[in-house]
């Protein structure tokens, strides 16, 4: 099963990255972008069987920092 894990800073939660995007899109001339916040993708291939529990401890653990992080799995429907 694929599944993709975002991951993105919690709101108030300084991001100088997403700081740097929006002044590098300013300097390229894009008007009207009022904010940047810049987060992870994560794309995995895990066993069918792999349970929701499995892959929140996944992301708790690893794969993103709870005290300044969220995430949000998404699982994709295979063909």
């Amino acid at each position: 099963m694929k599944v993709r894990v975002y991951v993105s800073l919690k709101p108030g939660v300084l991001d100088p990255q997403g700081r740097a995007v929006h002044h590098a899109l300013e300097g390229l001339g894009f008007a009207g972008v009022a904010d940047v916040r810049v987060g992870r993708f994560i794309e995995m291939d895990v066993a069918d069987d792999t349970t929701d529990d499995a892959l929140d401890e996944m992301c708790r653990k690893l794969l993103a920092n709870m005290v300044i992080e969220n995430y949000r799995i998404e699982k994709l429907e295979t063909a």
